[in-house]
């Protein structure tokens, strides 16, 4: 791993505990969806909502980020995103019993914990950008595996502590897991923090709009979110439902594995990315990630296509931070706003990959082996992005200057 200064080792601590606040804020309440329809009698119909309006929330902080986040200041915001998370989280313990309905009191809480999640997405790794690290592409791989490792330690911590407490005891835990946002306010309120620009000298939303680099961004980061999260959000379903295995082992052979994997790939690029090309390392990842979801998509062998799901994962580790990495130096005037529209484009792709997903199951009979080969879609079009990359980045240094 490339070595940080110690003026900024608190900075990067910081960041790392903001991605796991933000795997805790992602993971936790979904494994509550069959507590609350029995314990609040919600109907599973509303339950799926939550997940809606977590993430509609978290796109919709992403888009008023990209204009207003520099105004409010980094710290400001960031230290806001620690305190809403743990508001959020901790109010699920208290707010749905105070309401004649519970089921408006979890989506406020849900509301409030995503703000927390959405401004933690989009400023976390321009913070890390403006760190005056070596091999920033390598420090922000290692970054976001902190998401990865959140996400496997929330649900496999979580159900330790349903088995040995009981699911009844959900509120108690709901306090603890707020206790990491909780403590990360102090860290985000005394770390050094940096800009990446100076005021007024980051592009515009004009000049942006006008920079054929910064598309060919969006679609790298649709692609990446959209590879990542059709086959994250089907990998228990697909495990259980396609392959015919059990639901505890569709749990943790599918979204716990597939996690894992994802966070050893962006461990070894964070451990030995100044010896390798990350251009090239994506474009070798694509082709895997298209590999895995044929594998998954076309095998009759449960035992291939169940490898086919798990080293997805690992294929798409490196997308979403590698993307980051590879656009913010070919675009060093973006600022902020790039960092937020980016994060947004990889939101979209995350909602819109797994949707086509299910679309394409419903109409192929509930065959979710065909919905899942649709996403072979995703990786495709990344690979071609890569191979244009340095073409469309010639053509949009003017706008930069």
């Amino acid at each position: 791993m490339p070595a940080a200064s110690p003026k900024y080792r608190r900075t990067l601590i910081a960041c790392y505990l903001g991605f796991v606040t933000q795997a805790i804020a992602a993971n936790f309440t979904p494994l509550l969806f069959l507590t609350f329809h029995t314990v609040y009698a919600i109907p599973l119909g509303q339950i799926a909502l939550i997940s809606t309006t977590f993430f509609l929330t978290q796109l919709l902080v992403d888009v008023i980020c990209a204009r207003y986040v520099d105004r409010i200041g980094y710290r400001t915001a960031v230290v806001l995103s620690e305190v809403t998370s743990g508001l959020g989280l901790a109010g699920l313990a208290v707010v749905p019993d105070l309401m004649p309905d519970p089921f408006p009191g979890i989506l406020i809480c849900v509301v409030i914990y995503a703000v927390g999640s959405g401004l933690i997405e989009v400023l976390a790794s321009p913070i890390v950008e403006a760190c005056p690290f070596d091999h920033k592409d390598a420090v922000m791989s290692l970054l976001h595996s902190f998401y990865c490792w959140g996400a496997v330690g929330t649900i496999v911590l979580s159900t330790l502590f349903f088995t040995i407490f009981g699911v009844e005891n959900w509120r108690i835990l709901a306090v603890l897991w707020s206790l990491v946002p909780f403590y990360n306010i102090y860290n985000f309120a005394t770390c050094p923090i940096e800009h990446l620009t100076e005021d007024g000298k980051g592009m515009t939303f004009s000049e942006l709009f006008r920079t054929p680099l910064f598309y060919l961004s969006l679609v790298l980061m649709v692609c990446a979110g959209a590879s990542e999260l059709s086959m994250a959000q089907w990998a228990s379903a697909y495990v259980e439902a396609a392959l015919g295995f059990s639901k505890t082992l569709g749990d943790l052979a599918g979204p716990c594995l597939f996690a894992v994997t994802m966070g050893i790939s962006r461990v070894i690029y964070g451990a030995y990315g100044e010896k390798l090309n990350l251009k090239n390392y994506m474009m070798g990842s694509g082709i895997l990630c298209l590999a895995c979801y044929l594998l998954a998509g076309l095998s009759r062998n449960p035992v291939l296509a169940l490898l086919g799901c798990i080293f997805c994962g690992f294929s798409v580790g490196i997308m979403w931070p590698g993307t980051i990495s590879i656009i913010s130096p070919r675009l060093p005037r973006g600022g902020t706003a790039l960092f937020a529209f980016l994060a947004m484009a990889g939101d979209l792709g995350g909602s819109s990959g797994p949707a086509l997903v299910g679309i394409v199951t419903e109409l192929a009979g509930d065959n979710l082996q065909a919905g899942v080969l649709t996403a072979v879609i995703f990786p495709l079009v990344l690979v071609i992005s890569l191979w244009l990359l340095e073409k469309v980045a010639s053509s949009s240094s003017g706008t930069q200057a």
